[in-house]
């Protein structure tokens, strides 16, 4: 069901980045960190990949190793809202049912990643699918590490309750930590970014609370992140 949904991945990056100015563009192993991020998205060969940006520089990056990217606006709430804004003029026809938001710090996914939030789709009543994995220790009390509050429907798939920066939920046993990245159905992310950032979302500075807070539905893949590798040989899937 979900390959029917023809998806597309769409990668918000922007130059000005709150925590780490010019962070897209950082070099990891040489390259800039953009260049990872886009290769593990064509790797997965999921569907078409673009680089949503506001900065030129990032725009060249991209189309100089045959990659495709959309430029637009500089004023955006969220990376989702980007992702909106891109996929008007890429694709006003419709023709991707599923949206893919890999967000533009996530160089390091494990293989399988992607299918894996697409795959949440394949149950109609999940408007948003994206990822969770055990967070480590260091990571409990870290507010740059996003926790997952959820409830557990399988033992490798849950429904979000909540998302926090704080150390949650209360009490001894795991905690989660939220990976960035988000598979809408096409309807869910026009409804997302119709929307105004929500108090809940303004107050943790995470985007995906404005879906909950609007009585989104949406699970999560748990994974195990030790499954990492970078692939150095990759082909784009052309729009």
């Amino acid at each position: 069901m979900t390959q029917a949904l023809a998806p597309i991945v769409v990668i918000p990056a922007r130059l000005r980045s709150t925590r780490l100015p010019g962070k897209a563009l950082a070099e990891i192993g040489g390259r800039p960190l953009i260049i990872h991020v886009w290769e593990r998205a064509c790797a997965a060969a999921v569907g078409p990949v673009v680089v949503a940006t506001d900065a030129p520089e990032i725009a060249r990056a991209v189309e100089a190793v045959g990659g495709h990217a959309a430029l637009t606006r500089g004023a955006h709430a969220s990376g989702s809202d980007r992702v909106g804004e891109a996929l008007r003029t890429l694709d006003p026809q419709g023709r991707h049912g599923a949206v893919v938001n890999l967000q533009g710090d996530q160089p390091f996914l494990p293989d399988g990643a992607l299918e894996a939030a697409l795959a949440l789709l394949d149950d109609a009543g999940v408007d948003i699918g994206t990822l969770a994995c055990p967070a480590r220790n260091e990571e409990t009390d870290d507010p740059n590490a996003v926790k997952l509050v959820a409830a557990s429907l399988t033992p490798h798939r849950l429904r979000a309750l909540y998302f926090t920066r704080a150390a949650a939920p209360y009490g001894e046993g795991p905690r989660l930590k939220h990976i960035g990245v988000y598979a809408f159905r096409r309807a869910a992310l026009e409804r997302f970014v119709s929307l105004p950032p929500s108090p809940l979302e303004l107050r943790e500075r995470l985007e995906q609370l404005r879906a909950l807070e609007a009585g989104m539905r949406i699970d999560a893949a748990l994974l195990d992140k030790a499954r990492i590798r970078i692939s150095s040989a990759v082909r784009p899937i052309r729009i």
